[in-house]
């Protein structure tokens, strides 16, 4: 398989989830925020992912400065890639849309924040990390370079690990027997399993 092509819809997708996210990000601004629970690390972990995501996959896409990690992949693998940037865009999408005011990039609590149970939340406590998690897969699928493929996956789990707990307690320190109930009834990131 031409590793172009993988490169290629890589990029197409990170275009495109920059799209979805703007205007999400542009109205989210508008409101308030009422109580800040980012710390150092988060920020942190945030410029690393933006490097994991962007800046190494630009560089094995534009330069030879990471050539001698690119490997080849099989067919299977462009194939596998495709379904999981479909999964990663419609997940992106349906979170971003369903928080609506409610997203932020980092730990806040905005004016009028709610909690919100409906939609893709209706299942899955947090599926935004489902997606990012997809946006990672699908860069270890689509980038045949073994620095800029796994990258992403990488430093998202590093960012998955030590925030998923402060956000519960920040979401329960927030709605109290609401989330605990919500909680009770909806699964992290996987319908039914997890």
């Amino acid at each position: 398989m031409n590793p172009l092509y993988g490169t290629l819809l890589f990029f197409a997708a990170t275009i495109a989830s920059i799209v979805i996210r703007a205007p999400h990000a542009n109205r989210s601004k508008t409101v308030k925020v009422v109580r800040n629970a980012k710390t150092p690390l988060e920020v942190g972990l945030l410029v690393a992912m933006g490097v994991a995501v962007l800046l190494l996959p630009l560089l094995f896409a534009l330069t030879p400065l990471l050539d001698f990690a690119d490997h080849t992949f099989p067919v299977w693998a462009f194939g596998l890639g495709i379904v999981v940037v479909v999964l990663w865009l419609w997940s992106f999408h349906r979170s971003h849309a369903d928080l609506g005011t409610n997203w932020s990039v980092t730990l806040e609590v905005r004016e009028q924040h709610t909690l919100v149970t409906h939609g893709i939340y209706a299942r899955i406590r947090h599926p935004m990390y489902t997606s990012l998690f997809l946006n990672a897969f699908a860069q270890l699928l689509l980038l045949a370079n073994w620095i800029a493929g796994p990258a992403m996956l990488v430093v998202f789990t590093v960012m998955f690990a030590t925030r998923l707990q402060r956000e519960e307690r920040l979401m329960h320190d927030t709605f109290g027997a609401e989330y605990a109930s919500y909680a009770e009834r909806t699964k992290r990131l996987i319908p039914g399993i997890w």
